[in-house]
């Protein structure tokens, strides 16, 4: 899925790798995570399958680099991914964890939601940044209907990372509950 996360960025504007990369930290990131290395070994392989094509800018005192823009083929490719049914996976790694969280002791398991819940509430606070992010693009793309479906996956993210705050308070509660019992 990077591919077509890195073909529909290039979709509304060309980009060279870093820009590629800040784009993703600023308006992916809260769903969709992107090392360096993946997004520059992908940008290869879509160069290679012909779904974009770089050119090399000259720099005056840097090092050149290298613009992408997406290709017509490229433009199918995204149009016929976007088509496709969504295949939703049942795969939540913090539930199978959990699940088993039973074989440690209950310190150990209450530190574990603790550290849980400060990630998720970290992240929370986290989309104010990607509010800003998605009016500068929103701005930039001068589309306010491509824009909003940014805004789509901001309030997703939202309202998961609050989601699993309180999940945490609600599984916390339970622990400390159990604790006291087992002080009695």
């Amino acid at each position: 899925m990077l591919k077509h996360g890195i073909l529909g960025l290039l979709n509304y504007a060309d980009m060279n790798g870093y820009e590629i990369l800040e784009t993703f930290r600023h308006s992916l990131n809260h769903f969709w995570n992107a090392q360096k290395s993946q997004v520059y070994r992908e940008l290869t392989a879509l160069e290679n399958a012909g779904y974009i094509q770089g050119t090399w800018i000259e720099q005056d005192g840097k090092p050149d680099k290298k613009l992408y823009s997406i290709t017509d083929d490229g433009r199918v490719e995204l149009l016929e991914w976007l088509s496709e049914d969504l295949k939703e996976s049942t795969r939540i790694p913090l539930l199978m964890k959990t699940f088993f969280l039973g074989e440690k002791s209950l310190d150990e398991n209450i530190a574990f939601f603790e550290k849980l819940k400060n990630s998720y509430q970290k992240r929370y606070k986290g989309f104010v940044e990607a509010d800003q992010s998605q009016d500068r693009y929103g701005d930039e793309l001068q589309d306010a209907y491509k824009s909003m479906f940014w805004g789509f996956t901001i309030s997703y993210g939202r309202r998961r990372s609050k989601m699993v705050v309180e999940w945490c308070d609600e599984c916390l509660s339970q622990l400390e509950e159990t604790k006291n019992a087992k002080r009695s």
